[in-house]
């Protein structure tokens, strides 16, 4: 029997590298899912649960071919939280996420990482749409996908979240450089 192996590709911005999630990034995984500010990606979850999320991340990468990055930051290597492309089963249609660390939020690190995320769903994969699913009550979460570009399309139902928004990012067409200018 051979190993798996999963082709993730490294993306760098101005200030982050996005890169393969990895079992390292747990620790500080584990810390945020420990705190109410996950409560609107899964969370509170036990150090056990994270675990086995981190190995979700990377089982979508096999499955579809694309994912979260683990992002950290270019400076110190800091791991800061996972961005990437998600569209697991349940899901209405293929998303553009962003989760940062509690140490990390403020600085611009999500709208900075989401952009390459869609630049490569776009450009790489020839995605020509992308949306954001939000809970209605994550007011940071709905000002990234604003900053993104992103508007509020519908309402989904979701079967484990309830009622989540479903914010549709400008396509291909409406966008220069992939959305990047600012960040390359």
């Amino acid at each position: 029997m051979t190993g798996l192996s999963l082709n993730i590709p490294r993306l760098e911005t101005g200030r982050l590298i996005l890169r393969a999630p990895c079992e390292a990034d747990l620790n500080a995984e584990a810390e945020f899912f420990a705190s109410d500010a996950s409560k609107f990606v899964g969370g509170p979850k036990r150090p056990d649960e994270t675990w086995r999320s981190i190995a979700m991340l990377l089982g979508h990468w096999a499955l579809r071919g694309y994912g979260f990055w683990g992002v950290e930051e270019k400076d110190t290597g800091t791991y800061v939280g996972h961005v990437g492309l998600w569209f697991p089963h349940s899901w209405p249609e293929p998303e553009i996420g962003w989760t940062l660390m509690n140490t990390a939020t403020g600085k611009g690190y999500a709208t900075e990482a989401a952009l390459a995320a869609r630049a490569h769903a776009y450009d790489v994969l020839g995605w020509e749409t992308a949306i954001s699913l939000i809970d209605p009550a994550n007011t940071a979460s709905r000002a990234v996908a604003e900053r993104l570009g992103a508007a509020f399309d519908y309402t989904y139902e979701h079967p484990a979240f309830g009622t989540m928004q479903v914010w549709r990012h400008p396509g291909p067409g409406d966008l220069v450089n992939g959305g990047m200018e600012a960040y390359a």
